[in-house]
């Protein structure tokens, strides 16, 4: 077994990282072409782009904590970790770096200016240089499966300790590592803390090469998200604008593939429930147009939020084209199907809809939230269904209310059994900096400090496979 590198250890495999660099470089052009095209349906990231190359103005802030997610669902998990981390250390600064506009959009309607968002830099060194100097981290909190080899290597060279939090890594992506693997394996070997979300993530996070030492497993943060407790009154208050009494259901975060099939299990809810309401909300934006369009193609009377804000009594289907108002929706629904889950994509978060009480459908591809969505489905919370029985499965929920109410409760329960993971994670992280303060110059060989076994099994901070 590999042993964690030191600072002053030279990083391996230069050959390999050498041909990964250049070819970072040789597909810029590239880059620069999908970012013109991502500007001309988003204006804002057009005049940002240069962000991506870590040019930005210089804001003067010094031993930051700085917080990558990826896109709006990584963001969301790290939203309590991100208050917990403002709480405790109220006088320095956060930076929160994405990749998507719809992830820098819920960034800034979530804290405002309370935070300095960014774009990340591709993995260019001198990028990633830029970005570094501007910013100057004390501590990098990169969420679920964000490995960029360049990246991790120029944090360890600074001494800036990195936490993948949440982490989550799935057959598919270790696999998808392929050629530059041992890239990947060496990356990962830079990290101070490797907190996983499962025991299965970890097993995968100690294939790809994290050190055992390292790596402690701490739950999932989706379930400490903020649930307000106004949202049932706004689902009620939404309700009572289109119908009180209508049978509602709703198909959030979907995809392509699967907006078709939503409709037509719509269609056939509908040849029950004549004054059913479906409310359809795609994963990406560039899809909000075009499902409006199918929607009314294919004979559906559709309203659509930007527009329309509430739909009509008359409305039998409701494009929800807003980025942040999802939680609101799934309160106002009795039913909730969960996309991504039809089709390959890997699924999305089932615990929102749970968290609300609202029973969740899911489709057979859920291998991005594997063990959070077989808990729920194994408690009751939740019922696996294949694409022509979804109208069917919908109807049958939407008939049965004592059914509706069992299922909901169940996911209640289990959302409320799992959460946690913010205090396991801050745990952590208060270790890192504690150990830094004692000894700025220490290597990257600090250890987690760990709670007896008897704690672990309360807590669930515990290492892979351990009862």
């Amino acid at each position: 077994m590999l042993a964690p590198m030191d600072h002053g250890e030279p990083l391996p495999h230069p050959l390999l990282r050498a041909a990964y660099t250049a070819l970072m470089y040789l597909l810029t052009p590239v880059i620069l072409w999908r970012l013109a095209l991502r500007g001309l349906r988003y204006r804002d990231y057009f005049k940002r782009w240069p962000e991506r190359f870590g040019f930005f103005a210089d804001p003067g802030i010094e031993e930051s904590i700085w917080v990558h997610a990826v896109s709006v669902g990584e963001f969301n998990a790290a939203v309590p970790l991100i208050e917990a981390m403002m709480e405790r250390w109220p006088n320095r600064p956060v930076v929160v770096t994405t990749v998507t506009p719809t992830g820098s959009e819920r960034v800034r309607k979530q804290f405002g200016e309370r935070v300095l968002h960014v774009y990340l830099p591709y993995d260019l060194p001198g990028a990633i240089g830029r970005f570094l100097d501007r910013v100057r981290p004390r501590l990098a909190v990169i969420m679920e499966t964000e490995i960029w080899p360049n990246l991790f290597f120029a944090c360890h060279r600074r001494r800036i300790p990195v936490v993948l939090a949440n982490g989550r890594l799935s057959e598919r992506s270790l696999r998808g590592y392929g050629p530059i693997r041992p890239l990947a394996r060496a990356a990962v070997r830079t990290v101070r803390a490797v907190i996983a979300q499962s025991d299965s993530d970890a097993r995968r996070f100690l294939d790809l090469g994290a050190d055992p030492e390292r790596l402690t497993v701490a739950g999932n943060l989706k379930f400490d998200m903020d649930v307000p407790g106004t949202l049932p009154e706004q689902g009620r208050a939404l309700r009572a604008r289109w119908g009180a009494q209508r049978p509602v259901w709703i198909a959030g975060s979907t995809h392509e593939p699967e907006e078709l099939p939503v409709l037509d299990a719509h269609a056939r809810v509908l040849s029950r429930f004549p004054d059913a309401l479906l409310i359809i909300a795609p994963r990406h934006p560039e899809r909000f147009r075009p499902v409006a369009a199918l929607c009314r193609s294919l004979g559906f009377s559709t309203a659509v939020r930007s527009q329309d804000e509430v739909p009509e009594a008359s409305s039998q289907c409701f494009v929800l084209d807003t980025i942040g108002e999802l939680l609101r929706f799934y309160a106002a629904s009795d039913v909730a199907f969960v996309g991504g889950s039809l089709a390959p994509v890997g699924g999305h978060n089932v615990l929102e809809a749970a968290a609300l009480g609202v029973p969740v459908l899911i489709g057979p591809h859920t291998f991005n939230f594997s063990e959070v969505t077989e808990s729920l489905v194994a408690c009751g919370g939740a019922r696996r269904v294949l694409e022509p029985n979804l109208g069917a499965a919908v109807s049958e929920l939407l008939g049965d209310l004592h059914l509706r109410q069992r299922m909901g409760a169940s996911g209640q329960r289990a959302f409320e059994r799992e959460r946690g993971a913010v205090d396991r994670i801050m745990a952590a992280v208060e270790s890192i900096l504690e150990d830094q303060s004692r000894c700025p110059s220490a290597s990257g060989g600090t250890r987690i400090n760990r709670p007896s076994p008897n704690a672990l099994d309360r807590s669930r901070a515990r290492p892979p496979g351990a009862g």
